[in-house]
């Protein structure tokens, strides 16, 4: 059985048309992988796999990611990001390369206005104190810079993309964030599953943060929530928080963030139960 894969025009012109048919027929195809986009395990022969092509300046590896993730794309990147994207890809790293390789609990999304296969974010759920009492609050860093659609250079627009649609800077962690009017965070089942904007034209709703599958929140987290049905939101630029593995420490890397300017934040209702 051909496996059930996607391969976008601009993946099929940089590997070729004869390339093309031998993955769509089965033959250079993966039957099982683990996704470059959410690193669990995928099936060519039971789900849509997108191919994703990263481009460096002398070489180019074609990976592969659940359909529902990301699409099929070509992503550029530095010849010493695409080594690390194949020891990743390998299992040979535990760490991911920046800009293009989201974390387990990440999600492709683009602020308005950023290319999106350079807005690979991740997101973690924690309880924080303000105002004397437990807080349930999201923590969103992207895993490289986030650059304007048409930007020139290196630069790292994720801040004032996200003050744009209405993210305040956040200059005192004792002090809640501010509204955000449109926005909710999304809780199905007792489960995290998106991060909502406003769409235009008065359209529904739609994911600026999805995730691949429904994350898990403890019960103190969604016990919090369930009290005031919102969410303190907040967010930095790549490398100004980074993954904490407890809460009081994560406190302290927004605290950190927040003395150096490199944090906003928004107050968001609930979606969802």
């Amino acid at each position: 059985m051909a496996p059930l894969l996607d391969v976008s025009d601009e993946v099929r012109a940089e590997i070729g048309e004869e390339e093309t048919q031998r993955l769509l027929a089965g033959d250079n195809a993966p039957g099982t992988y683990d996704c470059t986009s959410c690193r669990t395990p995928g099936d060519t022969g039971q789900e849509r796999t997108s191919t994703v092509l990263f481009v460096g300046d002398e070489t180019a590896v074609l990976a592969f990611a659940h359909a529902a993730c990301i699409p099929s794309q070509v992503v550029p990147v530095s010849e010493e990001q695409l080594q690390g994207a194949v020891r990743s890809i390998s299992g040979d790293d535990d760490e991911l390369v920046a800009a293009p390789f989201p974390t387990q609990a990440s999600a492709p999304a683009a602020p308005a206005g950023a290319a999106p296969r350079q807005a690979v974010l991740g997101i973690t759920c924690g309880l924080i104190i303000v105002e004397e009492a437990l807080r349930p609050a999201l923590v969103i860093e992207p895993t490289g810079p986030v650059a304007r659609v048409g930007a020139a250079g290196g630069g790292d627009d994720f801040l004032p993309l996200l003050i744009e649609q209405g993210f305040m800077p956040q200059l005192d962690l004792e002090v809640p964030p501010s509204a955000l009017a449109g926005w909710s965070v999304l809780l199905a089942m007792g489960k995290l599953h998106a991060v909502l904007q406003p769409a235009s034209g008065g359209a529904p709703a739609a994911a600026w943060w999805q995730a691949h599958q429904p994350l898990q929140v403890s019960d103190g987290w969604r016990a919090a929530v369930s009290r005031t049905n919102s969410v303190y939101v907040y967010a930095g630029p790549a490398g100004a928080i980074g993954r904490q593995p407890r809460e009081d420490l994560m406190r302290d890397a927004l605290a950190k963030a927040c003395a150096r300017g490199q944090l906003v934040g928004a107050t968001m209702p609930l979606a969802g139960t």
